[in-house]
């Protein structure tokens, strides 16, 4: 990253892949409809095997915010743009999907909710505010993740200066293997995509890359914290018809068993997946699985291992 003085302000020059002319679509304006979609295909298949390469930073990651749920901290995302946005999406998605507290991911963006809908000039490159929100907001035993497609976002590198200043651990999930990490960050996930489609275009390759990378993580994350039993969402919350179907449909498929038997096993569980699917499992009484399920932290599996002894 390069900056000079142009006219009234400062002019960043980004060494990063995903700023180079991408040889193989220099004549994407001259084909058809159906071949523009082919080019943008064609790069988008190389986009899951770039994530593939870094998996073992990303784990690390993972394994810092669970970690940091365990002990009762917290997770931020830190973004500008398109990698902010995702960011709060992914957060948002956690409470029905995985009913955790909401103050479990909390997502900031540049700009903040405004910035959602409409870019605000000149939010991404205010350090200042970045740390200033990390002061207000972390604490020592926090796991934060920032989000950037040039790895050099000033108000995302702000807000991880800031963070590990409050004694919380940091990663950054980059789409630019060309940027050095930032001083004392605990891990880098720096993903190479390559040129995009349309040169500068962060939104596509790279921005696809940060999707399923906070996809990932926090799903992870949440198997870690046995927010699943085997691959079904057994901590979701039934926020709608759909949803209420899905935890019904969970219960039989988890257990076995009809669909009266796990309806009235929901309602002396009073609603909750997880106590009716140990209580199920184990025949043990909704309370002696309410109380395990206490005991291990929510963990389903960690749950059955407890009372089966006790159920035999």
């Amino acid at each position: 990253m390069r900056g000079t003085r142009r006219g009234a302000g400062l002019v960043v020059h980004v060494d990063s892949p995903t700023e180079q002319r991408n040889p193989r679509t220099t004549d994407i304006d001259q084909l058809s409809t159906v071949g523009i979609l082919a080019a943008i295909n064609t790069e988008d298949r190389g986009v899951p095997l770039a994530v593939q390469g870094v998996l073992p930073q990303l784990a690390a990651a993972v394994d810092y915010a669970t970690e940091a749920l365990r002990s009762g901290h917290r997770v931020h995302y830190v973004g500008a743009g398109t990698s902010g946005r995702l960011a709060v999406i992914d957060a948002a998605e956690l409470v029905p999907t995985y009913n955790v507290p909401p103050e479990w991911f909390v997502a900031h963006h540049a700009g903040g909710e405004q910035a959602l809908r409409h870019a605000v000039e000149n939010a991404e490159d205010d350090d200042a505010t970045g740390a200033a929100e990390m002061s207000a907001a972390v604490d020592r035993g926090d796991f934060v993740l920032g989000l950037t497609a040039s790895g050099r976002t000033p108000y995302v590198l702000g807000a991880l200066r800031a963070a590990r200043q409050r004694g919380a651990r940091t990663g950054l999930v980059s789409g630019n293997p060309e940027a050095p990490a930032p001083p004392g960050l605990d891990v880098l996930v720096a993903i190479d995509t390559g040129p995009e489609v349309i040169a500068g275009s962060t939104r596509m390759k790279a921005g696809t890359a940060q999707k399923i990378v906070l996809t990932a993580f926090s799903t992870a994350t949440m198997i870690r914290l046995g927010r699943t039993y085997s691959n079904l969402m057994v901590g979701m919350r039934a926020t709608n018809a759909k949803l209420r179907g899905r935890t019904l449909r969970i219960l039989k498929e988890a257990t076995g068993l009809g669909a009266q038997v796990c309806d009235d096993a929901l309602t002396r569980a009073g609603g909750d997946l997880k106590i009716a699917l140990v209580h199920l499992l184990t025949g043990v009484e909704v309370v002696v699985a309410t109380e395990a399920l206490s005991a291990t932290g929510g963990h389903v599996r960690e749950a059955l291992e407890a009372v089966r002894p006790r159920a035999s």
